[in-house]
């Protein structure tokens, strides 16, 4: 026996494709077809209901009121007679309403499972001997599954152990005219990102991403909070745009005939602030990037940026940290949390902070600095099988970096000190040329955050932005153009100030472990 790799898989023949083709075929047609019976279904429940909805306003009975008389709600219910015994009635009355999830309609004895907004449930019985011949004959004509109804009537626990209320009245809230997905089978991704309303219907997961995002906010705004941030906003629509490298999706203003972008970071203007002397400054924005969406990126996104006076990047990243932790602690209550794969993923400690320079030498086995010659790293790129669009010294650095040291990066990580030319927003680092005090954050593989020592001297930005143009003027999308305005805010005195941002859903991602689309309420979709 030898050491030798020998190839054990069998040749593959021109039938073996050709039925492989056909497989697909065959697969894919009744794919078709049990989507078109699905659709022909859908639509003759519609015609059903919408019929019983008639029927209902014939009877002088309101299909959607404007209210119903709750008195409390299915939690709570839950939560005050979650012990009762099996079989043990209460004489306590509640007015309750939510979805219909769970049908079954015998004789005498009809039973529903009614789901509150969080996901909380509750049985509802409706019997001949509570409500009457007529009550219980419209219940069995009236009610399906997905419509939202109010009932009223007694606590109890069913003969089965089930929480109940044994109805004594009951009224329809709103009828729900298309039905529900199968609440036994999973929704596609596709359908979970299309209509997120049934997917929170239906998913605990995706209720608790809500949730989780809540929380999430309600933590960073805490922790700015504590340390005496104020929160402001700006503007969505402007007429440069700039604070990132980034590609903009431009609109027009009938009112001022004048094209617009869409903003792709809050940079310049929380900059301004800064200079109108908000020392201590951070917004959560939504901003928009016409580029390309996968698993990490979507067109528009949510992030949070920051700027302290008389701070730099070794600040923020302590900040960021503290940030990132208490938003982790805020969701799971503690530091190691638990992945949607089931994986678990510390984000305790005080994080690493590595050399970009520094580490890409080691990878590469040679010292690479700001003064390597663009031909050696085109030479090492090539046989990497690296490519680099727009080739600057920095811009190869950067993708090399990529190549050979992000994938190695398991633990929270900051990355520091990067390429000068490819940061014109940043402050030169203060003891090496050609290198900026600039910092990306990875965690779990992908890139959370940024952080700068900023660049406030308006002088040095003129010639960055100049250069910037230069580029945009060759082809490159994501350059940023010569912006007066705010160099002229900056002429008026800038403090010495770090300054950080933070993708609000890649933050969920850290720590859920999901993608971006889940962790988006209501993702863009073609």
């Amino acid at each position: 026996m030898t050491d030798e790799h020998v190839d054990t898989t069998p040749e593959t023949t021109a039938a073996d494709v050709a039925a492989d083709l056909a497989a697909t075929e065959q697969a894919t047609e009744q794919q078709a077809t049990e989507q078109d019976d699905a659709e022909r279904e859908a639509s003759e429940q519609k015609a059903v209901r919408l019929d019983k909805r008639a029927k209902l306003l014939a009877h002088g009975i309101q299909a959607y009121p404007v209210g119903v008389g709750i008195t409390t709600t299915i939690p709570a219910v839950r939560a005050e007679y979650e012990r009762l015994e099996t079989g043990e009635e209460t004489q306590d009355v509640v007015g309750i309403a939510g979805r219909i999830v769970f049908s079954r309609n015998t004789g005498k004895l009809c039973f529903a499972t009614l789901q509150s907004g969080d996901g909380s449930r509750i049985q509802a019985m409706v019997s001949l001997a509570e409500v009457g011949d007529e009550s219980l004959a419209r219940w069995k004509e009236f009610v399906d599954l997905g419509d939202h109804v109010f009932v009223h009537g007694r606590v109890i626990s069913s003969r089965r152990g089930e929480l109940s209320v044994m109805v004594d009245d009951w009224a329809i809230a709103a009828k729900a005219i298309q039905p529900l997905p199968n609440l036994h089978s999973e929704l596609s991704e596709e359908t979970r990102a299309r209509a997120r309303y049934l997917d929170l219907i239906v998913r605990d997961q995706a209720r608790a991403t809500v949730r989780a995002r809540a929380k999430v906010m309600q933590s960073l705004r805490a922790t700015f909070d504590g340390h005496e941030y104020l929160e402001v906003e700006t503007p969505m629509l402007q007429t440069q745009h700039g604070g990132a490298s980034a590609r903009p999706f431009v609109t027009h203003s009938n009112a001022f005939d004048t094209d617009l972008y869409l903003r792709i970071a809050p940079e310049l203007f929380l900059k301004r602030a800064v200079v109108g002397g908000i020392d201590r400054v951070f917004e959560v924005n939504r901003n928009f990037r016409n580029e390309g969406a996968d698993s990490t990126h979507s067109p528009e996104f949510a992030m949070v940026e920051a700027y302290q006076a008389y701070g730099d990047y070794e600040q923020m990243a302590d900040l960021t940290q503290e940030l990132v932790q208490n938003a982790a602690a805020a969701v799971t209550g503690g530091h190691v949390v638990t992945l949607a794969d089931g994986t678990e993923y510390d984000l305790g400690g005080d994080w690493a902070r590595i050399d970009m320079y520094g580490t890409l030498s080691t990878a590469v086995s040679r010292e690479i600095t700001p003064e390597t010659p663009l031909a050696e790293l085109v030479a090492l790129a090539d046989e990497a099988g690296v490519e680099v669009a727009h080739p600057t010294h920095g811009k190869y650095v950067e993708e090399l970096w990529e190549h050979h040291v992000k994938g190695g990066l398991d633990r929270p990580t900051f990355v520091m000190n990067f390429p000068l030319d490819t940061s014109p927003l940043t402050r030169e680092h203060r003891s090496r040329p050609g290198v900026v005090e600039k910092w990306d954050l990875y965690v779990r593989g992908f890139e959370l955050a940024t952080a700068y020592s900023e660049l406030v001297d308006p002088v040095v930005q003129r010639e960055r932005f100049v250069e910037q143009a230069k580029l945009a003027a060759g082809g490159d999308v994501e350059a940023m153009r010569v912006d007066e305005e705010f160099l002229r805010a900056l002429e008026h005195g800038m403090p010495p100030s770090g300054g950080m941002g933070m993708g609000v859903d890649r933050l969920l991602m850290a720590i859920t472990g999901l993608g971006i689309r889940e962790t988006i309420l209501f993702p863009l979709v073609k």
